[in-house]
């Protein structure tokens, strides 16, 4: 009986490798558009932070001291000094226009000013339409802010006779040494790369796995999956997905060797630990489609519900925002997505090198995920013999 349902297996299997070449769609979404989702992301986050970012200057003033300062702005990697405007209007404009993400504005008199001790002000205006370059940009005109004071503070201190020490002292009276652990070089390519794009593969595995269901409904063609698997439903998905899980798990695994062999990723994990969340990753996504397949029998609503479950995933899995930020019921249903546990794995097991017992709720989810499809095979059977595709 064993050998009779392996040789059933590989007979759907043969079957599906068919339809696989016949299909376009498989071919594209299962290997091209992976592969240009992993070369675009790691391309265009390449140098790790956006770098020579556009700002403008409104110098009223126009000292060299002034002029200084903004050599100093222009100094920084992320910024770059594009323009300088007559007012603040038109550089006002130029944010509306997306020709500057942010500009400093120091009046007249600034310098003077600053002589005689009298802290004038200095302004600096920046969009936050882009989370990061108005982050990066708020930190570079804040420092230059900083350094204009302080500039002035320290050639006044050495006139009056103070040490170099005693200078420091007053203008920075803490120190601040900053160590980010794990990724010393703040590279935004490190944990968006490794993350972003297994959401997307898992994206593509959601929507392949119940297209390729549904379609045997469309095409009436279920009734002779049936028949080859000898109306064993068991048989017949693990002969239908079994070409897809090894397709999904050499692009899952190239991947993988691109990011930690060939750009050198760090990580603290094992090789086998990688491999593991890689094959967690693909056969959980698989399962959920099989499982969305299996409570809403028909090509378009389970695609629907695919495709919003990925992309809501996104959002709750918590390596763009921090899940114990958010509402308690958003807590709770981030528990619902394989991406929420795939992260947890990778940044306690991989990332940071953690034993594996201390994600064993993550990996006990996973498998709870790769179960799901048991709960609803009697709903697919019926739906394999019994419903009729309506468009």
């Amino acid at each position: 009986m064993k050998s009779n349902a392996l040789t059933r297996i590989f007979s759907i299997a043969r079957r599906e490798c068919g339809i696989l070449r016949k299909n376009p769609i498989y071919g594209f979404s299962m290997v091209v558009f992976p592969i240009a989702v992993i070369v675009f992301f790691t391309t265009v986050l390449g140098e790790g932070q956006p770098t020579n970012m556009p700002v403008g200057i409104v110098d009223l003033d126009n000292t060299t001291t002034t002029r200084a300062l903004i050599r100093q702005l222009d100094g920084f990697q992320t910024s770059k000094v594009v323009g300088y405007y007559n007012s603040m209007q038109e550089a006002r404009q130029a944010i509306q226009r997306n020709k500057i993400y942010a500009y400093l504005y120091i009046p007249e008199g600034t310098t003077r000013e600053l002589l005689a001790s009298r802290r004038p002000k200095i302004s600096f205006y920046y969009s936050y339409t882009s989370l990061t370059s108005g982050s990066l940009l708020y930190r570079d005109l804040k420092t230059i802010s900083t350094l204009g004071s302080a500039a002035v503070g320290k050639k006044t201190m050495q006139a009056k006779g103070f040490t170099p020490e005693q200078t420091m002292a007053v203008l920075q009276p803490i120190a601040i040494d900053l160590h980010p652990v794990n990724n010393p070089w703040v590279n935004y390519n490190l944990y968006l790369s490794a993350l972003l794009i297994p959401g997307i593969i898992m994206l593509f595995i959601f929507l392949i796995t119940a297209y390729s269901i549904g379609t045997e409904l469309k095409f009436k063609s279920s009734h002779q999956l049936m028949r080859i698997a000898g109306d064993d439903i068991h048989v017949a998905l693990l002969g239908k997905l079994l070409p897809h899980t090894l397709i999904f798990l050499t692009v899952t695994y190239g991947y993988l060797w691109y990011l930690f062999g060939f750009l050198h990723f760090p990580h603290q994990g094992s090789v086998w630990m990688l491999l593991l969340l890689g094959f967690l990753a693909v056969v959980s996504s698989q399962s959920f489609g099989v499982f969305a397949f299996g409570l809403f029998p028909s090509l378009r609503m389970s695609m629907s519900i695919c495709s919003l479950w990925a992309m809501l995933s996104f959002t709750v899995s918590g390596f763009t925002f921090p899940l114990r930020a958010m509402d308690g019921a958003f807590q709770t249903a981030a528990q619902l997505f394989p991406l929420r546990h795939f992260f947890m794995i990778y940044q306690m097991c991989c990332f940071n090198g953690y034993p594996w017992h201390l994600a064993w709720l993550n990996f006990m989810a996973m498998g709870i995920f790769i179960i799901l499809p048991l709960f609803v095979m009697r709903n697919i059977k019926r739906a394999m013999l019994e419903y009729v595709y309506i468009p």
